[in-house]
């Protein structure tokens, strides 16, 4: 991390990527177990590559407490010994999103689009760009200045992280997304090293601020900045309404379960 520079989003509202005229269907979920918001989004990429789904969809909600391992792995991260990590009764999933190991729990947003990439004219790069730019703009909007780092994608305040960004892209359409702390407990992030980088801290916004933040009031900025970066409208709709659109990943047990 010493001597890694932190980049700063461009002055100015970046030129909307993809056309301005489109629409995302958007469920503001409170709170989804994981298994069921992963075979959410595997249902969901393979109905939008399909005639099923002619839009593109944003997940955004919380998870109760949960590890996961990206395709990098991760369980070689842990610096706690797996018997604690049973007794805290916090499980483990491998996916197939990129990047090593995180963690997710209640106060912190995550974000899963479901884009076809192709359609949205964006490359992979410029998507996930978009995705740390949404991230840095929602935290402006709360006074707190953070920005990307070549270390590890994300952003960052000085040496500490406070979003994530873990994507998969399977036949063009991407899933997977973004995590970004607002008011969660960072305890679990003590037992990993977190993205499997040694030496970082982990920080939110409430950490920053010294006090919690509104979620419905974060939840309600990060739509518009992703609005904004995007080029896109936001269509909000019920969750059992998208359940009917997906198509079943064939997996009854979900991703694999470590441990």
């Amino acid at each position: 991390m010493k001597g890694a520079a932190l980049e700063n989003s461009a002055n100015g509202p970046p030129e909307p990527r993809g056309d301005s005229r489109r629409t995302l269907l958007c469920a503001d979920v409170p709170l989804l177990e994981y298994t069921d918001a992963w075979r959410l989004q595997v249902g969901l990429a393979a109905a939008r590559k399909s005639p099923r789904l002619d839009s593109d969809v944003f997940l955004l909600l919380e998870h109760p407490p949960v590890f996961t391992l990206g395709r990098r792995g991760g369980r070689e991260n842990l610096t706690v010994p797996e018997s604690f990590l049973e007794k805290s009764g916090i499980p483990v999933f491998h996916v197939e999103r990129g990047g090593n190991i995180t963690y997710h729990g209640p106060g912190q947003l995550v974000g899963y689009p479901v884009m076809h990439l192709q359609a949205a004219g964006l490359s992979v790069t410029g998507y996930v760009e978009g995705l740390e730019e949404v991230m840095i703009r929602t935290a402006a909007r709360w006074g707190v200045a953070c920005g990307r780092n070549p270390l590890n994608r994300g952003v960052w305040v000085g040496r500490s992280k406070l979003g994530s960004i873990g994507v998969a892209v399977r036949r063009g359409i991407t899933f997977h997304g973004f995590a970004f702390n607002v008011n969660l407990d960072l305890e679990p992030f003590h037992w990993i090293n977190p993205c499997g980088l040694k030496g970082i801290g982990v920080t939110s916004l409430q950490k920053e601020l010294g006090h919690p933040l509104p979620m419905a009031e974060v939840r309600r900025s990060l739509k518009e900045s992703f609005e904004t970066v995007f080029g896109a409208a936001l269509a909000p709709v019920e969750l059992e309404d998208l359940r009917r659109f997906a198509e079943d990943p064939g997996d009854p047990e979900g991703p694999p379960r470590c441990g």
